[in-house]
């Protein structure tokens, strides 16, 4: 399914997503702002365990399982991201309760707190998937598969089926009249995409596919050029 590199208009942006707080569900956008780090306020905020690792949906030398952290979602109007549980309950990150509200509900010691020196982010602070790609995995599933498993921060409408970030590597694609991106190895995927969210059940085919068919990759991690305000519909040039 590898498609011929290209130069020119590739697409355009069809969605832009913000996760306030890592691991939590997060927010669609229709502007974003981008600087070095990614979007503005992305991942700004984790949820930590007493040992200092950040919670997750897996274990590694930095990161902590914390099942039931995609139970929640968080948004952010204002500094601090403002977060819903499961049951509807709303607090804000930086209330004085909201770690023992956190613990009491997820029954393990957890705090919240902002980014320090330890980045929140897995592999880059921008991670970019395509339609293109969706559609492809959607054929070997046999089933549409909802974009919101992988919880991008841009996605491009590519026309066809393929996936045709594979050829894209090492390349710089320009977002509308400001931002441009160098575009870096694909996204290895973890369990997270099988986890259930939202109104997502569990899966267990998708990890497992993408590990048979494509390496376990899934999108690309991306580095921030050149920062500046992209909106959805604005075309993505590869340069």
């Amino acid at each position: 399914m590898r498609m011929r590199p290209t130069t020119g208009q590739v697409g355009a942006v069809s969605l832009l997503a913000r996760y306030p707080v890592k691991s939590m569900r997060g927010e669609r956008l229709t502007t974003a702002e981008i600087d070095g780090r990614g979007i503005v306020g992305d991942r700004q905020w984790a949820v930590y365990t007493p040992d200092g690792g950040l919670g997750s949906g897996k274990t590694s030398r930095r990161f902590r399982r914390v099942d039931g952290l995609l139970g929640y979602q968080a948004t952010l109007d204002g500094p601090v991201p403002l977060i819903e549980s499961p049951t509807g309950q709303r607090f804000s990150a930086d209330d004085p309760q909201a770690a023992e509200l956190l613990s009491d509900a997820l029954r393990r010691p957890l705090r919240l707190g902002r980014e320090t020196d330890v980045p929140h982010f897995d592999d880059s602070g921008l991670h970019l998937i395509t339609t293109a790609a969706l559609r492809a995995l959607s054929q070997l599933l046999g089933e549409p598969v909802d974009v919101d498993r992988f919880r991008p921060n841009v996605v491009l409408d590519v026309p066809g089926a393929g996936f045709v970030e594979d050829d894209w590597d090492g390349r710089e694609l320009r977002l509308g009249e400001d931002v441009v991106l160098r575009l870096d190895a694909g996204m290895v995927r973890c369990v997270m995409v099988d986890m259930a969210q939202g109104a997502l059940g569990p899966d267990g085919r998708i990890l497992k596919l993408l590990g048979d068919q494509h390496q376990l990759m899934l999108g690309m991690t991306v580095d921030v050029l050149r920062g500046g305000t992209v909106r959805a519909g604005d075309p993505a040039v590869l340069v």
